[in-house]
Order: structure tokens, then sequence, then C-alpha cells
């Protein structure tokens, strides 16, 4: 993957030249929730800022506002790539989960300097930090392209429609209408998160009971339906297949464990809520994100796909 895009020399001030880099780490909070992949969106944000240095010294500064003109283009660009994600992402191996990310907080604290003072709209009821949680980012794959954009764009990073219809590509009004119809799969979705205390107490109970090999404790602990769905990328071996069931679940974590006696697991925070990291020889394998309701485990995402693993094994690129 590419490097993110480095300011050329030229006799601007310093001043405009660092609003304009400093505008970096919002675009990667925006792109990351629009795409759901920490590459994609760094990708997007290189794109955008090749556009910015691509224009004449003049030209950039007729525009009012660096800021929201980066964000309008990196929105464009962004929309385009979820467009050609959906056919990639229909030819992928097995199932395709978004790209899970330690906690840094800069990945859940950031919002566009524009949008700092405006006034919060009633209809945004999505914070930050749940927008980054692997339950939320996964209804948002169930969207179409502009209803994801519409929606990120306002109930999130809470940009008023106007702003939005630039973007998008529409009239207020549409967007509008997409941001409702979002918001209406979210809704029946969400489910209300278990507080931090308790949602760290089943995980540690799950890492305890599977270092155990305790198929009944596993039992216990996760829902009778629960899913697990896992992501290898036709990488490395996984389940194709959802599993389904908790006693089928707790089997086959089981089964995991019996084909890797040196798997060491560790409690870690996955975009933003307690997960756990299965390292084999002290590299990171698998990053598992759950969600849970009514005191039980409900789903689990394995992510083992090594390309969506890198950020567990690097510095972040903010």
């Amino acid at each position: 993957m590419n490097t993110p895009s480095e300011p050329r020399p030229d006799d601007r001030s310093e001043p405009d030249l660092g609003a304009v880099v400093a505008e970096r780490r919002q675009l990667i909070n925006l792109a990351y929730r629009l795409l759901g992949s920490l590459a994609e969106a760094e990708d997007a944000v290189q794109e955008t800022y090749t556009r910015w240095y691509a224009m004449s010294r003049q030209q950039q500064e007729a525009i009012a506002s660096p800021g929201a003109w980066l964000t309008t283009v990196a929105g464009r660009v962004c929309l385009d790539v979820l467009g050609s994600a959906r056919v990639r992402r229909e030819r992928y191996v097995g199932a395709w989960i978004p790209e899970p990310l330690p906690d840094r907080t800069e990945w859940i604290s950031g919002r566009p300097a524009a949008a700092e003072n405006r006034p919060a709209d009633p209809a945004d009821q999505v914070t930050l930090d749940e927008s980054v949680n692997m339950a939320f980012l996964v209804v948002l794959e169930s969207m179409t392209p502009a209803e994801r954009v519409a929606f990120i764009l306002h109930d999130v990073f809470r940009y008023p429609f106007t702003e939005v219809a630039e973007i998008v590509g529409r009239t207020p009004a549409a967007c509008r209408q997409l941001a409702s119809s979002a918001r209406r799969r979210v809704g029946s979705a969400r489910t209300q998160a278990a507080p931090a205390a308790r949602h760290a107490g089943l995980v540690r109970n799950l890492k305890e009971a599977w270092e155990s090999k305790d198929v009944e404790a596993l039992v216990g602990i996760l829902d009778p339906d629960a899913l697990m769905t896992a992501d290898g990328g036709g990488m490395v071996g996984t389940v194709l297949r959802p599993v389904e069931g908790g006693r089928n679940i707790a089997q086959y974590l089981i089964h995991i464990a019996d084909k890797a006696p040196g798997l060491t697991l560790v409690e870690r925070t996955v975009n933003g809520r307690p997960g756990l990291v299965a390292q084999l020889n002290g590299a990171p394998a698998t990053v598992a994100a759950f969600d849970i309701r009514d005191g039980r485990i409900t789903h689990i995402w394995a992510v083992r796909n090594p390309e969506k693993l890198r950020a567990w094994t690097e510095d972040g690129p903010l």
C-alpha cells in the first residue's frame, strides 16, 4: 500500500501548510468509518491530498476553507471506493469483516473542526465511540454507498445536509431521506451496549474458559443462538461460513485450541470495546470483537486475514 502523500516543498507559509496537513487525522477518522478498512481509508486520503497538491498556488488560495474542501473531496473519493468495494467483496473468499483497530484514542475522538461549533442536530443519536465499534460497522456494510456516506457525515460527524448534498451529488432533501433510511437500519439492529466492566468481564470469562478448554463454561457464556463469523480472506485457514449456536461455537473454539497448543490469548481493546487477540509465537493471528446482549455473548467477529492485522503489529498511521 502506498504511503500517505507528503507536502511538496514550496514557498508557502508554514502555518498554511500545517493547517492543510493537520486535516489528515480527521480525514482518516472519517474515511475509516465510511469504508471499514484502514488500508482503503489511507489510500482515499492520499488521493485527496494528491488532488490538493495538483492544484496551482492560485487555485489553492481561492479556496476559502481548505478543510472543508478536503472533506468534500475525501467523501467523494470514499463514495467511489464504496461502489467498487461492493463488487470486490462479493468475490471475497469467505465472510468480509471490517478491519479491526487497536485502542488509539484518535480513532474515536476526532471531530471535524468545522463541525465543532455547530449546534447538535436532535436527530444525531450516534456517538463517535459507537460509530467505530464492530457491530456498528457491520450494519454499515448493509447500506448503499450513498446511504452510508450521508448517514456518517450527518448523524456521526454532524455535517448539515446542504454540505452532505455537495459530497453525495444529490439534493439536501434526498440526502435527508438517505440518512433516514440508514438510521432505520441502525435502529433495527442496535442493542443496548453492555457496561464496559460487564463486557470486559464476559470477555475475560470466555478467555479463561477457552484456555482451560472448558466446553460447558463456554456454553454458559455464549448465547444459545450466538453467531461466530471469521474472516481469513482465503489467505489463512478458517471457516468460510458463520458458526451458529453457542455449543457449536464452544466446540469450535476448543478445536482451535487443540490444533494450536502454543496459542496465547491477550485481552485488548478492539474498536473501542474489550476484545481478544490470539497470538502465535508472539505475533497476532486473530483479533476478535464481541457483541453482548442480556449478559451473554451473541456475536464473535474473528479477523484472521493478515492484511487486516497490520495495525496490531506496526505503529498506527496517525
